[in-house]
């Protein structure tokens, strides 16, 4: 039989993080002690009251479709969260609840985009964008941030970006793979550019939790009505609650997108995990001291992980503000990100991410959402590996 497969798809690679993680788990299956920096979720459990309400959901019965985009409850909660918490104006026929923040910008892109409409993504940037932007008929415009500017672009670089066929910007902060956080007035020139060229701003605001020292997030729809008018945020329970394996995200949209996401929804996946929603609303009800906690232990091992990273000759590192990410630069060793990654991983078995996945090739992404013990094991083996080189 003929193998015909749709060429958007044969296009696209797989995820290089997921992919580096299925190596490191067939070590582990070997009996090699591999050190882990390459996955992207805090290795905390997910908070009591949380599995809690899930498990009282599943036990009173809640175990039926959900309506396509949320449950009601769920999507007043994040109405309630995103007013209170973020400035943001929404009702809850803007919310759509979906299976991750992943899929809801997957939604968001599908639903967005008309053939051939470009999408600025400020580099480096969470490598499954461009993916999405390509499988929705899109084309990626990547846009540098320069590490010498903190790796973030201006407003000024932004506008010279924009041309005729730009449908949307992409924005994430705090920004996995490299930490950075937007200040609030940079966020606003951003925007104003945006809003003054009628392009779409895509905020991905997943790690709006997890900041360090005085660094702020706003969300870029607070701005004003006219920037909101214009914004997207896209938001979710894994990293803030530690609930990666429960897939619940939500995208809070303009009520023409909405219709579209939900009717796209509808025919894709239906409704969220029901008795997984019910733990969704315990999450945003239940306050943020477990997060705090995370955040406080994720600074601890920022600041060592950076501290012993810079102290490796010829590597420089951006000390991030946010998220729970590093992307040091390696290209001083000779090799570059994807041969530095698998070599450190057959070598002494520490897996990281090769950075040319999020368009920086000269450098590698370390996760410090493991525990001490394994951070300095870590870096042992990694100044050992650099002094071979």
């Amino acid at each position: 039989m003929k193998e015909v497969l749709n060429q958007r798809i044969s296009a696209i690679p797989p995820s290089a993080s997921l992919s580096i993680t299925a190596k490191a788990k067939a070590l582990k299956a070997e009996g090699k002690q591999v050190c882990s920096l390459a996955a992207g979720e805090p290795d905390f459990d997910t908070p009591e009251h949380i599995k809690k309400a899930a498990a009282e959901a599943l036990a009173a019965g809640e175990t039926k479709y959900s309506p396509a985009v949320g449950l009601p409850a769920l999507k007043e909660a994040i109405c309630e969260k995103l007013q209170n918490e973020n400035g943001l104006s929404y009702d809850t026929a803007q919310v759509i609840v979906s299976d991750g923040a992943k899929h809801s910008l997957f939604n968001v892109f599908m639903a967005l985009l008309r053939e051939g409409e470009e999408v600025i993504i400020p580099s480096p940037f969470w490598l499954s964008y461009p993916e999405m932007v390509a499988i929705a008929g899109g084309q990626a415009k990547i846009l540098k941030g320069e590490e010498a500017n903190g790796f973030k672009i201006t407003a000024e670089d932004l506008e010279a970006a924009i041309t005729s066929r730009t449908k949307a910007v992409v924005i994430n902060s705090p920004s996995n793979p490299s930490g950075i956080v937007y200040t609030p007035d940079e966020l606003k020139a951003l925007a104003e550019v945006a809003v003054k060229h009628n392009v779409y701003i895509i905020s991905d605001e997943i790690y709006e939790k997890v900041l360090y020292e005085d660094a702020v997030h706003q969300s870029v729809g607070s701005f004003s009505d006219e920037i909101l008018e214009m914004t997207i945020t896209v938001n979710g329970f894994s990293k803030a609650f530690s609930m990666t394996g429960w897939r619940l995200g939500y995208a809070a949209v303009p009520g023409f997108l909405a219709k579209a996401i939900g009717a796209l929804q509808s025919h894709s996946t239906s409704g969220p995990n029901t008795f997984a929603q019910y733990g969704g609303v315990a999450a945003l009800k239940g306050g943020d001291d477990d997060c705090a906690k995370m955040v406080t232990a994720f600074a601890e091992r920022r600041d060592y992980l950076h501290g012993r990273l810079c102290d490796i000759n010829g590597v420089s590192c951006v000390k991030p503000m946010g998220a729970f990410y590093m992307l040091p630069n390696i290209s001083r060793f000779g090799l570059d990100s994807v041969a530095f990654a698998e070599r450190l991983l057959t070598e002494k078995h520490v897996a990281v991410v090769p950075g040319v996945a999020f368009g920086a090739p000269e450098h590698v992404r370390l996760s410090y959402a493991c525990s001490m013990d394994e951070l300095r094991e870590s870096m042992d083996r990694l100044e050992s590996f650099v002094a071979s080189l």
